[in-house]
């Protein structure tokens, strides 16, 4: 089960080894969470005096089997405030439901976290993109055809939320004025969310393209979902790896696009970490 009440007993524990490892972090509000993508997870190293907690130690969470995605949960402080960051996520091609995929962050809410980051390495749907693109996601397509909220309401949780506004306007605001602070080119669109594991064919990308998409990729849609549903705000970035298929002729691999995250790496870890400092 991935509800309110076993999100409540995997926070207990998460509480309970944060003050065993003799943080105190958890004491004040986090101002945020933070969900890392395919080879985002440098930021991670920023995290200071963290309390880690491995997935296998925490109730509900499945292992993480991508490469790319450490498989931990750390408590510590960005910029100098309390924040609690998920390395690595649970996918729906893993064999997870989208109630899974979703469910740290219940435990992120749970645990007091009300703003939520999400990140995640993207194909270049927009012909414009280039690799190493960073994209503040303004809204998104939910082609996994898979809703967490499915099934009997979660206490807490908003039956129909509202999804005009999926990606916060204010933080999408706040993103781009650090980006411009730092000199950082920051591009900005929709995302569309697939089940994968495979990637998009030429034609499926062709078809994105009609929809309006501009990146293309498989997570952040069930997560962003709960998140609205528990009245969270949302900020979201995609790291552009890759031309989708059909845009370039270059057949597309996972490893490419580690290696396209670790070259921007830095950009996105400075970008989040002054957005971390600044939230209110």
């Amino acid at each position: 089960m991935t509800g309110r009440e076993e999100a409540l007993a995997a926070a207990s524990v998460i509480r309970e080894r944060v003050a065993a490892a003799g943080y105190q972090h958890l004491d004040a509000m986090p101002v945020a969470g933070i969900v890392l993508g395919s080879g985002l997870g440098g930021l991670a190293a920023r995290v200071a005096h963290a309390a880690r907690i491995p997935y296998a130690h925490i109730p509900g969470f499945a292992p993480s089997t991508v490469h790319g995605h450490a498989g931990e949960l750390l408590v510590g402080e960005l910029a100098g405030r309390p924040v609690v960051l998920q390395a690595g996520r649970f996918h729906l091609y893993e064999g997870h439901d989208a109630a899974t995929a979703a469910f740290p962050v219940r435990v992120m809410h749970a645990l007091g976290v009300r703003t939520l980051v999400v990140s995640n390495a993207a194909g270049g749907v927009r012909r414009t993109f280039r690799p190493g693109d960073l994209m503040v996601i303004a809204d998104h397509i939910n082609l996994m055809f898979r809703n967490p909220l499915t099934g009997p309401l979660e206490k807490g949780d908003e039956r129909f939320p509202d999804m005009s506004d999926p990606y916060d306007p204010a933080l999408r605001r706040l993103l781009h004025a650090i980006a411009a602070s730092q000199g950082l080119a920051l591009q900005e669109g929709v995302y569309a969310g697939l089940l994968g594991p495979t990637y998009e064919t030429p034609s499926e990308v062709r078809m994105l393209e009609k929809m309006g998409a501009d990146a293309v990729g498989m997570s952040t849609v069930p997560e962003v979902t709960v998140a609205r549903a528990l009245g969270m705000r949302v900020a979201g970035i995609s790291c552009i790896t890759n031309p989708a298929a059909g845009i370039s002729h270059t057949p597309l691999h996972h490893g490419e696009v580690l290696k396209t995250s670790a070259r921007v790496a830095k950009e996105f870890e400075g970008l989040v970490e002054a957005f971390v400092a600044q939230l209110r």
